[in-house]
């Protein structure tokens, strides 16, 4: 059986690459970065285990309900073997239903880390974005969110649907605010620094406290 371990699926995501897409956050991160928005996914027991043909089947259902592509965070996405598999899955399924819609992969991998057996865990990617999340490089370029982060098209899908983002900036990144199916508070994008601090300030006062902001409490 070939499974991913995740944290969460989150359809619709606007504030994650072009368009309308899918979200998917991978569980279990060994890169920690400092100042990481998503420390919920460190834990690699943490989350839930899924069949790959089951997350293809999200995808499936996505691309009927107007995705227009395929987001994967994380969590770090290199760190799990079953990835392979379920983006070469992902990749035939767009091909038979919506072959415009892209996949893009985030991962805190440094190009020059990327081994063989990393790359192989690409297999079916568009489009990735590499590195470090850096917290004292702050950067205007959009859905990346330090100034040392790359991003790199993988196949012609991807280098005609990124070509125009490659060096693009915005001078207030996307950040969409959702709720889950358990009604918990999603916030999902790359806010700028101190974003998440102004949103729990204004949440305070008008009376509202989050229990564990993902950007505070791991696990």
């Amino acid at each position: 059986m070939t499974e991913l371990r995740i944290r969460r699926a989150h359809f619709p995501v606007t504030a994650l690459g072009p368009g309308t897409r899918l979200g998917i956050w991978v569980q279990g991160c060994s890169l920690a970065c400092r100042g990481c928005m998503s420390r919920d996914t460190w834990d690699p027991n943490g989350g839930r285990a899924v069949r790959a043909s089951a997350l293809a089947g999200l995808w499936r259902d996505a691309l009927a309900a107007g995705a227009e592509g395929l987001t994967v965070s994380g969590g770090e996405p290199l760190q799990q073997p079953a990835l392979a598999s379920f983006l070469t899955r992902a990749a035939a399924v767009r091909d038979e239903r919506a072959p415009g819609a892209d996949i893009l992969l985030y991962t805190g991998y440094e190009p020059e880390e990327l081994d063989e057996d990393r790359w192989s865990l690409l297999a079916g990617a568009d489009t990735v974005v590499t590195g470090r999340y850096v917290a004292s490089r702050p950067t205007r370029l959009l859905w990346r969110g330090s100034a040392n982060q790359r991003m790199i098209p993988l196949t012609p899908l991807g280098r005609d649907r990124y070509a125009p983002y490659l060096a693009a900036t915005a001078d207030h990144p996307p950040v969409q605010v959702d709720l889950d199916r358990d009604g918990d508070l999603l916030v999902i994008g790359v806010p700028p620094p101190g974003t998440l601090s102004r949103l729990e300030h204004a949440l305070r006062a008008q009376g509202t406290r989050l229990r564990s902001p993902s950007w505070r409490t791991p696990g």
